[in-house]
């Protein structure tokens, strides 16, 4: 024992000082003062020794910069440089335009959770909350979805004007323009509560406040171009589109083939210098009634006409609708849901310099605009949209399993229907968390690349879950369309939000993890730019400084794995109150995980990783999940830690961390290098995986929420239009839960007395005017049935229609000579 004494305490020093992240110097200091203690304990003055000799191997070379440097930095840098992956311009730019949050904690293995939780509350103005409860409610009241998406195949007029008229098109246009100036949080709001009656006019009012002539100009615009174009804007005189995507350009943004050519042409009348584009444009939402098309393209000048650079590089120009070439295509439909949609082509489009956005000194910068904000788009219009409807499809849908009933049941009674309905709380709990904490993101000065990808892709792959979950639930009622189904089109409109703003598989497979493994991590960017570093010296130094930091996160990574690994993570300092603690220290034990895959992953396959997308979409998973869970969490300590929350937040929690090893386990179970992935497996489940996914009795509690008037209910349903009207069968539906549930002991005190007793079979209301003379139930109560009665029929009957009510009518207004073929087809 005396003998292994000296290189106990040197292993223990190092994992404590490893842990607690403490410099060398200090874990130098700490190992000889344990050393000395065990020689004076008496241990092995030979092992004493050699555990000393260790320790100044290590920490002398490290220590002294004039034996490290030369010795260790400057090999590693040369060698660094060799598997450094090449970045191309277009990713630079893209990882250059973000910001790093909080994400960035989450990535250091030791996350700041102070720094969380101290982000102010969210809040709306006085103004803003006067829009939602004034303009938003008249909005969504006269909001009709079924005329929208079956008769008219568009909004209305009086739809539009009211739109126009109340600025919807101006929340992020400054007041000084004659917008409404809204925060990203009241943007959130607006288009969440839209969003829970139709999803047509939350994509057509969302559109405008998200990336597209709007945004860009009050960030790029020249003077004139802002005060020309933007109260136009404001007052809905101008409608906006943004055409980006092409039939050879979708997701690969960069290798835009649309082109323009600077030339010397004709506007207005006179000879002025300009660009004559060529484009071909698909899927651009709004390009069936814009009057103003921002335009992505690549600009070339083969003559030198504003400068020595032949292909100047992505663009965006502001090309008004009735300029001479442009051509606005036929609309698109896409999944019946009749969002206005549509081609726009042009060829030799000639526009002056004075329209590319921004001027002529933007020219070129075009892909660096829009990284710099599509982000912000991205964190809210599609997230905000799933958090709508996926709100309010948990609250109808509980209402409707609790008024519904079969065998003599609620349905929601059935264990069946009560996991689906457990998985559509949680999971719109975690949306509406996820959502709102990109906006405030926003609205704190953020330009949130990863978030707002982690955002767009887990809220509308949760929201397609919860609608498929909702359709299950409902059954025939939501099958069967028409003005009483109230789920129907949102689950035929869910692949859009998966497709559209960068299609999920690509957002999960690439940019998550390929954007967060670089931007967030807090040494791996400093070391790419310290090796790119054309003065050697600086490079040197900064390197230097950057990789020890590094390789001593990495060794504090390992052991904080191991560690909370071993202990269940159930030991250490932790925030939060009592409840929460427990979720804070998982956390702390996921991170470290992530930190420690994610970089023996960019050491040993470098360059390839980039193209290991199962491993990226992995790894993603798991930053997603932490990104998630932290906004949870967030959410819950905002609004006062309700106690009646508890179930919802533990269902979606345990829901994350049982998917965070899932994803862990995948990734090591496939690593590219598997000797590797062994270890790795071992420090990080050293007694295998434990997390479990929620259990049926915390199932129970999630559903029991939804089918019962309470104060959790209410703070979920916060936010979307729930107004009994006559164009909102949810709203009904909600409205009526807690005078069924009131009427549900008449009504088994009824059903009862009918079975004991000899009556033959009656119609309702007789059975009724038998109740009372036999005295089963008193007149008072035959009321309360009557209405129960009603509002059940209101709840569950379908619609039905003639045959000519189905029909297009505009196929019948063909002449006869171009119907037949259809017909015959």
């Amino acid at each position: 024992m005396s003998i292994l004494l000296p290189f106990v305490a040197f292993l223990l020093a190092g994992a404590f000082a490893a842990y607690h992240r403490m410099r060398l110097a200090y874990w130098a200091v700490m190992t000889a003062t344990l050393l000395v203690a065990c020689w004076l304990l008496g241990a092995h003055p030979v092992a004493v020794a050699a555990a000393a000799a260790l320790v100044a191997l290590i920490a002398v070379p490290l220590l002294i910069p004039a034996l490290r440097k030369p010795l260790i930095t400057a090999p590693l840098l040369k060698f660094y440089r060799k598997i450094l992956p090449p970045l191309s311009q277009t990713e630079r730019i893209a990882l250059e335009s973000g910001s790093v949050g909080f994400e960035g904690e989450l990535f250091s293995g030791d996350p700041d959770w102070n720094q969380l939780l101290s982000q102010p509350a969210p809040k709306l103005t006085d103004e803003e909350q006067a829009f939602l409860d004034g303009p938003v409610e008249e909005l969504c009241r006269r909001t009709n979805d079924w005329e929208i998406t079956h008769v008219h195949a568009d909004l209305p007029p009086d739809l539009w004007d009211f739109i126009k008229q109340h600025k919807f098109f101006g929340m992020i246009i400054p007041k000084e323009y004659g917008g409404l100036g809204f925060s990203a949080l009241a943007h959130h709001k607006v288009i969440q509560k839209i969003s829970s009656v139709s999803s047509v006019v939350s994509s057509t009012v969302g559109v405008p406040n998200s990336l597209g002539p709007g945004e860009l100009l009050v960030h790029y615009g020249t003077r004139e171009q802002k005060d020309y174009y933007l109260p136009r804007l404001a007052a809905g005189i101008e409608v906006p589109c943004f055409g980006l995507t092409g039939p050879f350009a979708g997701s690969d943004a960069t290798s835009i083939p649309d082109y323009g050519i600077v030339c010397q042409g004709e506007w207005n009348g006179a000879s002025v210098l300009g660009v004559k584009l060529t484009f071909d444009k698909r899927y651009i939402t709004l390009a069936p009634v814009a009057t103003l098309i921002g335009l992505a393209f690549r600009l070339y000048d083969p003559d030198g006409l504003i400068g020595d650079t032949r292909d100047i590089g992505i663009t965006i120009a502001l090309v008004p609708r009735d300029t001479d070439g442009v051509d606005i295509g036929r609309r698109h439909f896409p999944l019946n849901s009749p969002f206005q949609n549509g081609p726009i082509h042009g060829r030799e489009v000639f526009i002056p310099l004075s329209q590319l956005l921004g001027g002529e000194d933007y020219a070129g910068k075009g892909w660096q605009m829009l990284n710099e904000q599509l982000s912000i788009g991205r964190s809210i219009t599609l997230p905000s949209t799933a958090s709508g409807g996926a709100k309010m499809g948990a609250i109808a849908t509980g209402a409707y399993a609790r008024i519904r009933k079969q065998f003599g049941l609620s349905i929601g009674r059935f264990e069946g229907v009560e996991e689906a309905l457990a998985r559509i709380a949680g999971k719109a709990y975690a949306i509406s968390a996820l959502s709102q904490a990109t906006a405030m993101a926003v609205d704190r000065g953020e330009t949130p690349a990863v978030p707002s990808a982690i955002a767009k892709y887990h809220c509308t792959t949760m929201a397609r879950e919860v609608s498929s979950d909702v359709m299950d639930v409902l059954g025939g009622k939501g099958i069967i369309l028409g003005p009483r189904n109230f789920a129907g089109r949102s689950w035929q409109a869910a692949p859009i939000a998966i497709t559209v703003e960068g299609a999920n598989i690509m957002t999960r497979s690439l940019l998550i993890f390929g954007q967060g493994a670089i931007l967030c991590h807090p040494w791996v960017l400093k070391e790419m730019k310290a090796a790119q570093n054309p003065d050697e010296q600086a490079g040197l130094e900064e390197f230097d400084r950057n990789l020890f930091g590094h390789i001593g996160f990495a060794i504090s990574n390992a052991v904080r794995s191991i560690w909370f690994g071993l202990t269940g993570a159930k030991i250490g300092k932790a925030p939060g109150d009592d409840y929460t603690r427990r979720y804070f220290r998982k956390l702390d034990r996921y991170s470290a995980n992530l930190a420690l895959i994610a970089d023996a992953s960019m050491l040993l396959l470098g360059g390839k990783l980039k193209f290991k997308e199962s491993l990226s979409g992995r790894l993603g998973d798991v930053l997603s999940h932490l990104y998630l869970t932290s906004a949870m969490l967030k959410r819950y300590k905002d609004e006062g830690c309700p106690v009646g929350d508890q179930p919802l937040l533990a269902w979606a929690f345990h829901d994350s961390v049982h998917r965070i090893e899932l994803a862990l386990s995948a990734a090591l179970r496939n690593y590219p290098i598997r000797p590797v992935g062994w270890l790795l497996w071992l420090l990080v489940f050293p007694w295998g995986r434990r997390a479990q996914a929620p259990s049926d009795r915390l199932g129970h509690r999630a559903a029991a929420l939804l089918m019962a008037p309470n104060e959790a209910r209410d703070r979920l349903a916060n936010g979307v239009f729930t107004t009994p009207c006559e164009n909102n069968p949810a709203g009904r539906i909600d409205s009526y839960l807690a005078k069924a549930i009131l009427a549900e002991p008449v009504e088994r005190k009824f059903l009862k007395a009918l079975k004991n007793s000899d009556i033959e079979a009656l119609d309702f209301a007789s059975q009724l005017d038998e109740g009372v003379r036999e005295g089963w139930i008193t007149a008072e109560e035959r009321v309360q049935l009557e209405e129960l009665r009603a509002l059940t029929l209101d709840a569950i009957t379908v619609d039905d229609f003639d045959t000519h009510e189905l029909r297009a009518a505009s196929y019948y207004d063909l002449p006869q000579h171009k119907r037949k073929p259809r017909e015959a087809a």
